[in-house]
């Protein structure tokens, strides 16, 4: 049996209002991995301790996704980069987003681009890469793409999601949404 990380989605954030959906559209809650484990560690629910991200894949995919989307959202980019080696398949869209994701956060606007450009060939309907594809265009200057993402999320169903809300925050104000 795999062991399971506890992962729980929904951070307290500054804004309120998003409409309830899958982890792929609102934001992770802190769990046992960002509140006692250290830089380089996950929380593993079965062993009930921290464990080193790397050599992590026994967890699962599903498991190391939800880690990597919480340790990014909380700032700890290099260990979601490692996070996200460890899984499996790094051509499927959720992977290829967050790669893009922590390339964004580390000031890589280039890398990037690269990843959400695949993740969005993978799944055209993927509203995170497009979020984040449009956070990097309004932090390189690019209003005009940005808000073009902002249709797109709209247009494919993404009106009042955590997608929407976060790209709409950035355009408003000038600068990606910090979390």
């Amino acid at each position: 049996m795999k062991h399971l990380l506890a992962l729980t989605l929904s951070c307290a954030l500054p804004v309120a209002g998003f409409a309830a959906g899958s982890d792929d559209s609102s934001a992770p809650k802190q769990t046992n991995t960002t509140k006692k484990c250290a830089a380089g560690e996950l929380w593993d629910e079965e062993s009930k301790s921290c464990v080193k991200v790397e050599g992590a894949n026994h967890l699962g995919d599903d498991v190391l996704y939800g880690a990597v989307r919480e340790v990014a959202y909380a700032g700890r980019v290099q260990d979601a980069q490692i996070a996200l080696a460890a899984m499996s398949n790094q051509a499927e869209d959720r992977v290829l987003t967050y790669w893009g994701f922590t390339h964004r956060k580390l000031g890589n606007l280039d890398t990037a681009m690269v990843f959400y450009d695949r993740a969005l060939t993978q799944n055209p309907d993927n509203l995170l890469a497009r979020s984040y594809m449009g956070q990097a265009h309004v932090a390189a200057g690019a209003y005009d793409l940005a808000r073009a993402e902002l249709r797109e999320i709209r247009m494919r169903g993404g009106r009042n999601t955590w997608a929407e809300a976060s790209l709409r925050l950035a355009l408003d104000s000038g600068r990606g949404f910090n979390y």
